[in-house]
């Protein structure tokens, strides 16, 4: 099997033109990535929340009408993906779920065919501004290369959640990521290398960019793409595959191949994904004197 090229978007937030606008320019971003060969893309977390914005910030406004839009948003980018046979994961979305909130990125295959990973673990702003909660535990997806698994930005950060999409099978883990200052841009790419180092498995993260005052929840956006890799033989010394220009709006592309994930798995210098303690031992206090 041929390796999988993955397009990661550096989408930037622009002034609002609703969803049919949002639409247009997805289309448009898309029809780019399968032009350069890429079959997965992913954009980042809340990137269609731009659609939802207004002429002025309104946090609260904000959220509502990105609930309202999403299952339309989300029919939108499924019918681009099956236009352009591509899989897909258009950024997330805020969902109604019960009486509640969660943030979830819909996962879209080539026939049209959707399915969801809710982000598990939430940001201080999510949870005290807009009342988001945490939705469904991890999961992986069966694709044409193998399983894959979606850890949303802050869930990047969190061992046992891509852990347990690794031990499931998942040899690729996908962050759609929003982050609105460096420290917290440094906070998931730092994450995302060491989930690929510790797992030896690939991350890919993709970020919002750019300044959108307008935008109350998306004022600030900074970061880059990156792929990451295992930091070990056959890959480069510091585990970075591919990265884009920080704060621009581009995309960024990177092959990816499982077969030199079993590779260095089995013939790496260490095996971390072998060794990976089944239990967390137990932590001993020791006082001295």
């Amino acid at each position: 099997m041929k390796p999988l090229r993955v397009g990661m978007l550096q989408w930037q937030i622009r002034p609002s033109t609703g969803l049919p606008g949002w639409a247009a320019r997805l289309e448009r971003d898309v029809a780019q990535a399968a032009g350069h060969g890429a079959r997965l893309l992913l954009l980042p977390e809340y990137a269609p929340l731009e659609m939802a914005a207004g002429a002025t910030p309104d946090i609260a406004a904000e959220l509502h009408g990105a609930i309202e839009a999403a299952p339309a948003a989300v029919e939108a980018a499924r019918e681009i993906a099956w236009r352009h046979r591509v899989w897909l994961v258009p950024g997330t979305l805020p969902f109604r779920a019960g009486d509640h909130v969660v943030n979830r990125a819909p996962l879209i295959a080539p026939s049209g065919h959707v399915a969801y990973q809710d982000k598990h673990v939430m940001t201080r702003f999510e949870a005290e501004e807009w009342g988001v909660r945490p939705g469904a535990p991890p999961s992986v997806f069966a694709t044409p290369w193998g399983r894959i698994g979606i850890a949303v930005c802050f869930d990047a950060e969190f061992p046992p959640l891509v852990r347990a999409q690794v031990e499931a099978g998942a040899w690729l883990i996908l962050v759609p990521a929003c982050t609105d200052t460096l420290h917290g841009f440094n906070r998931v790419r730092i994450a995302a290398a060491a989930r690929a180092m510790e797992n030896q498995c690939y991350v890919c993260v993709a970020p919002t960019v750019g300044e959108a005052p307008w935008c109350g929840a998306l004022d600030r956006n900074r970061g880059h793409a990156a792929a990451f890799g295992p930091v070990d033989r056959g890959f480069p010394e510091d585990g970075v595959l591919a990265r884009g220009a920080l704060d621009a709006a581009q995309w960024v592309f990177c092959d990816l191949d499982p077969a030199r994930l079993d590779a260095v798995r089995r013939e790496g210098a260490v095996r971390n994904h072998l060794a990976w303690p089944p239990d967390p031992p137990p932590c001993p206090v020791v006082t001295l004197g």
